[in-house]
């Protein structure tokens, strides 16, 4: 071997030392970004942004916010190969389907100590009974929304409303959601929301057939439609209490008196989360009351976070929509996983959204 040779193959030997070097320092930096991120994803404007953004100044995460707008399309969207999300939010019935599809991370979040602040009443989940997976974020009802300059009264419930918008030609709005409109119909007929009977959904969706003429939309979007006396009401999540606060004179919700539906999100780690330690983290920063407390004071709905219901304002503290009392409590009704027999509710579903 000549001497330009060895110098050569020394140069090369330095060059590939120095390559090695470089591209380890790049991995440890691109290491280094990917811990120091967290993937949300959630419900539209479900998490108050000041939440977010003490999460970063207290562990110096990026938090990266994606939004859905039902628990189907989120399911749809893991399940289709989409990664990358760290955290979900799904209600109590779809974390029992993630549960059975293995979606979801173990996280001992149970054991954490600030898991103590946590209602036990609100483990609702069946396949997590002791909150080894998920942690409880938000729940509330889902009732009606209605503006009361339009319709010149209260309204006490789906009975009151319809004979209202009846004899006075208005108009209301139903969510565009399987199962809590078809909820409303098997609760007007004296069923459970979790019915698979088919004579007892046949019977509901014919009470909601009856009610389209009076039905301006099937939508999620009936805040601004209410607010602004489009529509005398809207079937609405207890969120809306923030609209009711902000003008009571014109605005208001109610918790109907024949009964209503209650949802419940947990906060989930996904077992595909590329951020796991980042994401185990935010379970233990939401266990903290004062946390709690300033998301629900956007968001104007329940926490089974028991000392944070403490430190939230007199109006949500006192409001009987938003901690309703034991006799109210009783006439709600949470949705569970019906499982192959969710089919034949969508079905009734299509004959509902298609009845002319």
């Amino acid at each position: 071997m000549t001497k330009t040779d060895r110098a050569g193959a020394s140069g090369f030997r330095a060059w590939t030392r120095r390559t090695a070097l470089s591209l380890a320092a790049l991995a440890a930096t691109a290491g280094m970004a990917s811990a120091a991120e967290l993937n949300v994803y959630n419900w539209g404007e479900y998490i108050n942004p000041e939440v977010l953004k003490k999460f970063e100044e207290e562990t110096k995460i990026k938090v990266n916010l994606s939004t859905y707008s039902s628990n189907e399309e989120m399911l749809a969207k893991i399940q289709g190969g989409a990664t990358g999300y760290d955290i979900v939010f799904p209600s109590v019935h779809m974390q029992d389907i993630m549960a059975k599809l293995d979606l979801l991370e173990k996280t001992d979040i149970n054991k954490y100590e600030g898991f103590k602040n946590i209602d036990p009443a609100f483990l609702r989940a069946k396949s997590d009974p002791n909150g080894e997976y998920c942690l409880p974020y938000a729940w509330g009802s889902v009732g009606i929304f209605y503006n009361r300059k339009v319709l010149g009264k209260d309204v006490t419930g789906w009975k009151d409303l319809i004979e209202t918008v009846k004899a006075k030609g208005l108009k209301f709005t139903l969510l565009d959601d399987m199962r809590e409109v078809l909820a409303v119909g098997l609760i007007l007929n004296g069923h459970k929301i979790n019915s698979t009977d088919p004579a007892e959904l046949q019977e509901a969706a014919d009470t909601i057939i009856a009610m389209k003429p009076y039905v301006a939309a099937f939508t999620y979007d009936e805040r601004p439609m209410v607010q602004a006396g489009d529509v005398a009401a809207g079937h609405a999540f207890v969120g809306a209490m923030v609209d009711v606060f902000g003008n009571e004179k014109d605005l208001g919700y109610v918790i109907p008196e024949e009964g209503a539906t209650m949802y419940q999100e947990d906060i989930c780690v996904l077992k595909s989360a590329p951020n796991k330690e980042n994401a185990l983290k935010f379970l233990q920063f939401y266990t903290q009351p004062e946390i709690v407390a300033l998301n629900v004071s956007q968001q104007t709905n329940g926490t089974a976070n028991v000392p944070a219901r403490q430190l939230t304002t007199e109006k949500i503290k006192n409001s009987k929509e938003i901690n309703p009392p034991a006799e109210t409590m009783a006439r709600l009704q949470i949705f569970e996983d019906l499982g192959p027999a969710l089919r034949q509710v969508d079905r009734v579903w299509t004959r509902v959204k298609t009845a002319q």
